[in-house]
């Protein structure tokens, strides 16, 4: 009995060899597509306001009570205007709410506002972080011709504040300008440094081009 069963045994297994797999094993094995994850959901928010009505607490405020979180945020006066920027991160339907109470913000408190949904920026592993500091008697153009040069040479310009203003001691008009840059890793740094320095000095503008310090 028991070398029939054995016999039994071998012929189901030659029948099935196990290179064959069976079919709802190969189902389970087959790729799944990739599902989001819940929080996978980004709103980009520019508000703008009055200086004396900054849109700053009550943005935030909104953001908490619709259950998001701020995953980045810029906050700027620019002439008599204050412009708040956020990330916010959150559900499905925390979004949704969080688009609501934006709409009903923009209605009531008279803010204005540009929102839309987004994603998170994938991490760039192929460019290094430099700081460029700029300074120059103010005239048209300055900013213009900068961000040509960087564009020119495949360096993306990341975050940037610039300004105008009178110098105490001279009264002189000055530009002035901060750049985080992101330089391509297989660029040649001391030639592109070259380049930036005598392209400055062409246009009479006092510049550094230093890696980023963490």
């Amino acid at each position: 009995m028991l070398a029939a069963a054995t016999g039994r045994g071998l012929s189901s297994f030659e029948d099935h060899p196990m290179d064959t797999m069976p079919d709802w094993q190969d189902s389970d094995l087959k790729e799944q597509p990739r599902r989001s994850r819940p929080n996978e959901n980004h709103l980009l928010i520019n508000a703008f306001a009055p200086r004396d009505a900054s849109p700053l607490v009550s943005l935030a405020r909104r953001i908490a009570e619709s259950g998001c979180n701020v995953v980045e945020a810029r906050l700027a006066t620019l002439g008599q205007e204050v412009c708040a920027q956020m990330l916010a991160q959150g559900s499905w339907d925390a979004i949704a709410k969080l688009e609501s109470a934006l709409a009903r913000m923009e209605r009531e408190d008279g803010t204005r506002m540009v929102y839309f949904r987004t994603a998170l920026r994938e991490a760039q592993g192929n460019a290094l972080p430099y700081i460029v500091e700029v300074t120059a008697a103010d005239k048209p153009g300055v900013l213009y011709q900068l961000a040509e040069f960087f564009e020119h040479h495949g360096v993306s310009i990341e975050n940037m504040s610039c300004s105008r203003y009178r110098a105490a001691q001279t009264g002189a008009d000055v530009f002035s300008a901060q750049f985080t840059v992101g330089i391509p890793v297989d660029t040649h740094i001391a030639g592109l440094r070259d380049d930036f320095l005598e392209f400055c000095d062409g246009l009479n503008l006092d510049a550094i081009l230093d890696p980023m310090k963490f």
